[in-house]
């Protein structure tokens, strides 16, 4: 339970922690992000690492850093880090979703393996094949099974590796810059621990939407 505290503490208070690693890892921070969201993306078990929160805060300490002189994390290394992490851990995954094969559909769920997160990417999968991959870079837990998913159906591996590269350029610039571009005003400097919980509510959205829709068709059948 201590642990699980300490996890939640380090995503609602994101901003403080990373600037604080940031200050005391100095250049290796970069590979830090690597690491986390390389796991993010790159393994089924570990979706429940920060993603879009985490690109947001990094990309808005960026700009702070710059504008203070600080020394703070380069904008041109901090893309390069996440956004190559991004698009192999995606690689890995589908890799690992190939070696596998359709026997994954026959696991029982556990604590590190979650059987209907991958049931619900594997509808979301079928209707809309290799979107997926780009859609998915911005839905929470689905981005971590879609790739999986990808390998467990044998998706053709160029037309993957597209997809891949497209979602994952898209998902890290975007969230980055955004970061980036507005996190040196003010009121976002002030506020980054209620922006990271609005990023994290905006982004379960989507799923929150889709389960009240199923549950509605249910009562209606």
């Amino acid at each position: 339970m201590e642990f699980i505290a300490q996890f939640i503490d380090i995503i609602l208070h994101l901003d403080q922690h990373l600037g604080a690693w940031v200050v005391q890892y100095g250049i290796w921070i970069y590979a830090i992000l690597f690491c986390i969201i390389f796991a993010e993306t790159g393994f089924v078990v570990t979706p429940f690492l920060p993603g879009d929160s985490l690109l947001f805060v990094a990309g808005a300490l960026a700009a702070i850093g710059m504008a203070e002189a600080e020394g703070g994390m380069n904008i041109g290394w901090l893309l390069a880090a996440v956004s190559s992490a991004a698009i192999l851990g995606n690689m890995v995954n589908y890799q690992i979703g190939r070696f596998l094969g359709p026997k994954v559909f026959q696991w029982e769920g556990s604590r590190f393996f979650n059987k209907k997160a991958l049931l619900k990417t594997h509808a979301f999968y079928e209707r809309h094949g290799g979107k997926t991959l780009v859609i998915s870079r911005f839905l929470p837990i689905f981005r971590t099974f879609a790739p999986f998913v990808a390998g467990v159906g044998a998706m053709d591996y160029p037309r993957f590796f597209l997809f891949n590269l497209a979602g994952g350029l898209g998902w890290c610039f975007s969230l980055t810059l955004a970061g980036y571009w507005f996190g040196n005003r003010p009121w976002v400097r002030q506020n980054l621990s209620l922006l990271i919980v609005g990023i994290i509510l905006v982004s379960l959205l989507p799923m929150l939407i889709a389960w009240l829709m199923r549950d509605k068709e249910g009562e209606q059948a």
